[in-house]
């Protein structure tokens, strides 16, 4: 999979926690994508926008 349109940011809410955070690239057909801030050449992990729309709507939630 080609992934470098990936447009990729760090979430508004992660404010100043020392770099502890992850970056989302939602700009892609059908697949979201996260990764460590920390470590931009680690693993991306990818998922179904339905899937992320889930998660993120259930942390809010839990926030």
């Amino acid at each position: 999979m080609d992934l470098t349109g990936a447009q990729w940011r760090t979430s508004t809410r992660s404010g100043n926690n020392g770099g502890n955070c992850v970056e989302v690239a939602d700009n892609l057909p059908g697949i979201v994508l996260v990764r460590d801030s920390k470590n931009r050449d680690g693993g991306i992990l990818a998922f179904p926008p339905a899937a992320w729309r889930a998660f993120v709507t259930d942390m809010a939630h839990r926030a």
